[in-house]
């Protein structure tokens, strides 16, 4: 069976992960290359085996992960499509079963804010980790040279974030602390409203209630 580490080890892929966020880098995007791509994998197969899913699930989920974003390389509008019929044609031509691309292509297809739908247990967790992923290292530049560009202001304000699912395993929360020198809370929500909402429902497929804590408030 095709495992992850076939898949992020792979020169090919590798090639297309680091030529999408190339495509990026020129429209101005946050880094999507392999820090993103290996943490969503990671941190994807990570909720479902916290939650109890069986050790394929998860490892296909760090799969979908890894490849996740691989539709930019064709365009970002619709990446999660164009992603999805990229990983169907690498993964088809590697030899994986018609049953385990169903569920990455899925997912992959609706990671998205814009038109995502957690339509399964992993597109849920591909959706979580995806959207958890804000950090001060996306921000390609180190210091902020344009203070107009607000979705770099709220990537590097964010100093810590970590993705916990509570021991009951009822609610999972994305805890952010948040410098307020580079960026306020309320901009935090102007940005990343959309994704919040998606987490809420992916969270709800999941059989969890979402929250988000920011400085030690809990927010939404």
């Amino acid at each position: 069976m095709l495992t992850y580490k076939q898949i992020k080890t792979n020169e090919d892929i590798r090639t297309y992960v680091k030529e999408a966020d190339a495509s990026l880098a020129a429209l101005g995007f946050t880094e999507h290359s392999f820090a993103h791509v290996t943490r969503v994998a990671e941190t994807a197969g990570e909720i479902l085996k916290t939650l109890g899913y069986d050790e394929r699930t998860c490892e296909l989920a760090r799969i979908a992960g890894f490849l996740h974003d691989i539709g930019n390389l064709v365009n970002r509008v619709d990446h999660s499509q164009s992603g999805a019929i990229i990983a169907f044609r690498i993964l088809d031509n590697l030899g994986m079963a018609p049953e385990e691309i169903c569920p990455i292509v899925a997912a992959i297809g609706n990671h998205d804010e814009g038109t995502g739908v957690p339509v399964s247990a992993m597109a849920a967790a591909l959706i979580l980790a995806d959207k958890s992923d804000v950090r001060r290292s996306r921000v390609r530049e180190k210091k902020l040279i344009d203070k107009s560009d607000i979705h770099d202001n709220v990537n590097y304000s964010v100093t810590r974030s970590a993705l916990e699912i509570s021991e009951d395993k009822t609610h999972i929360t994305l805890n952010l602390e948040l410098d307020t020198e580079f960026s306020a809370v309320m901009d935090y929500f102007e940005i990343f409203l959309k994704r919040m909402l998606l987490c809420r429902k992916a969270a709800d497929k999941l059989g969890l209630t979402f929250k988000l804590d920011i400085n030690g408030q809990v927010l939404l």
